[in-house]
């Protein structure tokens, strides 16, 4: 009989299953499959393990950050080093030991966890790059399950990972995974191009790599949303988002406020176009920013310069009538952001760096295809490897960008659905469901197998941990 799913990120759902479309999919696997979803509590709490907050349709267990492993693990190691690495901004990495310290001791405290509530059978399916060194310290503590990770965001190149305070652990971290799911073919390439690199490191003809006792398997599944339900969303949602000051006409870009998002240059070449194309036209750059990591100082220093630049721009071109930027520095709520997409004439995703970028997909899914807006993609985000009817950009050239606002401005109607036909072919080829699906026949078809000194040795580990543990380690406490 097929074990449970065992899900693990750095967060957790705590009412439900969110509108998200991945949190959606996993829920729903979940739910048919029986299993449990563990993640850090977003709250503070007395409990030292997991703890229950629900039940139906499947089970959920938190736990809790203390102060010293919020500042260490999340916002030291994994967003002050792995992020910045990974999106080719080694200039903002920040090397501190307490940081690489917080980050290995909170995966292993984790670690103890789960492996208190895993069962032989059980899959384990971690996301995201808060959670490398999971199944290396799964293993060591003798769990032989099948262990996959989903890395959402880009995979780093070779020579920024000396950077690390330990490069050698990285691969090893990586390697004690069966699967390894990444976002893009080129993500893989450059994840492979890291193994061969490492010595220790052999590679089967099918495309495996073996190391040491290891056998890891290296894919890219491209994330997507949930089509039919955002389509439904858009479809349905109010035709006057704007609450009756819609602008005459506007171009939409939605982005959680990041440095790699692109955002100042997206600003310059929004102001470029309106000195150099726009002529008597007046459309508006409608900005969602919503607020990212305040307290970490290249957040700070991002907010400041939009601000600065919004300023600017809209000084130097507003009419009385006529604001060239709406800068909204909040969330808005998705059916309502739904319509605004829908409205749009043109989207811009100008991501330096981007894992896949699902904005872009939501504005594709979100068009009237009878009379679609246009949509004008960062070549560097994950989205544009398949995407590729999409006006793609170069993020750094503000002259580019400016160009391609006029061109999707002016596009003819043949060419736009001619475009957007092309690009929802390549959403709904990637549903969320779908990658779930993909993802997870992946993980059951790896081989799992280890040598069998080691496979003897982590049975008695198991063996001696089973003996010596008098009280349960895991806390459930129904909320």
């Amino acid at each position: 009989m097929p074990g449970r799913l065992i899900v693990v990120s750095n967060r957790i759902p705590t009412e439900g299953a969110s509108a998200g479309g991945l949190a959606v999919a996993l829920h729903d696997s979940l739910r048919e499959r029986g299993g449990i979803w563990i993640g850090a509590h977003p709250d503070d709490g007395p409990e030292e393990g997991l703890f229950e907050i629900g039940s139906e349709p499947y089970q959920r267990l938190a736990f809790r950050l203390s102060r010293a492993e919020y500042d260490s693990y999340y916002l030291g190691f994994s967003n002050s080093v792995l992020w910045p690495l990974c999106h080719r901004r080694s200039d903002l990495v920040q090397l501190r030991p307490d940081y690489a310290e917080g980050y290995v001791a909170t995966n292993r405290r984790l670690a103890e966890m789960i492996a208190t509530v895993a069962e032989p059978e059980d899959q384990i399916w971690v996301h995201d790059y808060h959670l490398l060194p999971l199944a290396s310290d799964l293993r060591d503590l003798g769990l032989d399950n099948k262990i996959g990770l989903f890395l959402h965001i880009p995979f780093p190149a070779l020579a920024d990972l000396s950077i690390l305070p330990d490069p050698p652990a990285f691969a090893l971290w990586l390697a004690s995974f069966d699967l390894l799911g990444l976002q893009t073919r080129a993500d893989t390439a450059r994840c492979l191009e890291m193994f061969r690199s490492d010595p220790r490191a052999e590679f089967f003809q099918d495309g495996s790599v073996k190391f040491g006792d290891r056998l890891v398997r290296v894919k890219s599944f491209p994330i997507g949303i949930a089509v039919d339900a955002f389509r439904s969303l858009a479809e349905t949602s109010d035709s006057d988002p704007f609450g009756g000051e819609r602008p005459q006409e506007y171009i939409i870009g939605v982005d959680r406020l990041d440095y790699t998002k692109g955002l100042p240059h997206r600003f310059r070449a929004f102001g470029e176009y309106l000195q150099r194309y726009a002529g008597t036209r007046r459309p508006c750059l409608v900005q969602v920013a919503p607020p990212s990591r305040e307290v970490v100082e290249a957040y700070r220093q991002i907010t400041e310069e939009l601000e600065e630049l919004s300023g600017r721009i809209n000084g130097q071109h507003a009419e009385l009538d006529w604001t060239p930027i709406r800068y909204i520095h909040r969330p808005i709520a998705r059916n309502r952001l739904a319509g605004v997409y829908r409205g749009a004439r043109a989207c811009m995703v100008t991501s330096l760096a981007d894992g896949m970028n699902l904005v872009a997909k939501e504005f594709v899914v979100a068009q009237d295809p009878d009379d679609p807006g246009v949509l004008i993609l960062s070549r560097f985000a994950g989205a544009a490897e398949d995407m590729t009817d999409a006006l793609l950009i170069n993020p750094y050239d503000v002259g580019d960008i400016a160009q391609a606002i006029d061109r999707a401005l002016n596009m003819p109607l043949h060419e736009r659905r001619e475009r957007h036909r092309a690009c929802m072919a390549a959403v709904e080829a990637t549903d969320v469901g779908t990658w779930t699906t993909q993802y997870l026949a992946a993980l059951d078809a790896c081989a799992g197998t280890l040598s069998v000194p080691t496979l003897l040795d982590r049975l008695q580990k198991r063996q001696d941990r089973s003996a010596s543990a008098k009280d349960p380690e895991v806390s459930f406490i129904s909320r």
